[in-house]
């Protein structure tokens, strides 16, 4: 899905992970806006990859527990971009804090994201990270 979307990696941080989505034909709903839908895969894809890169990935990985999202704004075209940062990393369970915004900084969506951290089986691939 993040291929579809064209979602991109743009910067990472100590405490954060940045990744922009073009608000084109690929994430529009029937009205030419961006579809509400895209901006929880955006949220979930920046707060899981960011969750991620804050473990051991030969010993852990992440699952989506829980999505919560408030969308503020509407976006018609260009890019929106999605920001990571944590509110909890715990043992079992991470919080992310997901703000998207548009091009000109403006809110388009709150979003928090719940990870559950979870033990590797030695049978499971080991999973790709950004760019």
């Amino acid at each position: 899905m993040i291929a579809t979307l064209g979602i991109e990696f743009t910067e990472i941080g100590e405490d954060f992970l940045v990744a922009r989505m073009p608000v084109d034909e690929r994430t529009f709903q029937p009205y030419g806006i961006m579809h509400g839908g895209a901006s929880c895969v955006l949220a979930e894809t920046v707060g899981s990859t960011a969750g991620l890169l804050c473990l051991d990935t030969t010993q852990y990985y992440v699952l989506g527990l829980s999505m919560n999202t408030n969308h503020l704004k509407v976006a018609r075209s260009g890019f929106v971009i999605g920001t990571a940062r944590p509110k909890h990393l715990g043992r079992t369970t991470q919080l992310w804090d997901i703000t998207i915004t548009n091009e000109q900084g403006k809110v388009v969506s709150e979003n928090r994201l719940t990870n559950m951290v979870r033990e590797r089986k030695s049978d499971q691939l080991e999973l790709p990270l950004p760019k």
